[in-house]
């Protein structure tokens, strides 16, 4: 960021350029290769993820009757869909 800064294309002085956050991503994958920052997109998926599964064991844990299932069932099923999320990452 200091980089960035210093190089008076991207600092306060200049109204921070849309392009900004592009370059510090550049930046960050010359430094880190492979690391995969990225500032929004990590987050907000990690949190879909998170929310998605809190919502599913919420729904199975409400479930009665012929619907409800063990914690046992509840687990199996998130790592299923976590294995498909991660074949479909991949390809």
């Amino acid at each position: 960021m200091v980089d960035l800064y210093n190089v008076e294309t991207y600092n306060a002085d200049t109204r921070f350029n849309a392009s900004y956050l592009n370059a510090l991503e550049r930046m960050l994958e010359k430094v880190l290769p492979h690391a995969m920052l990225k500032a929004k997109p990590n987050l907000e998926s990690r949190i879909r993820t998170l929310k998605m599964d809190w919502a599913t064991v919420y729904d199975l844990h409400r479930a009665t009757g012929k619907y409800a299932q063990t914690a046992a069932d509840i687990v199996e099923k998130i790592d299923a869909e976590d294995v498909a999320t991660t074949n479909n990452i991949e390809e």
